[in-house]
């Protein structure tokens, strides 16, 4: 089974990188985008057959080690 995990930074956290890239965007004239936050995506392949065990774990792998929860958000989604 494969998950997918979406993690980005909470809102009123600064994105220096998001800022790099909205800058860049600009000086090659993509003169439309206001504001770019950059997040991450993590898949994994798991040995697991339930979906929604394999929800739970991925969501535990979450808080331990994939997201850092204070000041990210994260979402799961199993494929």
């Amino acid at each position: 089974m494969k998950a997918r995990v979406h993690v980005t930074l909470k809102n009123g956290v600064l994105d220096p990188q998001g800022a790099a890239v909205a800058h860049s965007l600009g000086a090659l004239g993509f003169d439309g985008v206001n504001d770019v936050r950059q997040g991450k995506v993590i898949e994994l392949d798991l040995a697991e057959t339930d979906k929604a065990a394999a929800e739970a774990s991925v969501k535990q792998m979450c808080e331990k080690l994939l997201a850092n929860t204070v000041i990210e958000n994260y979402s799961v989604e199993i494929l």
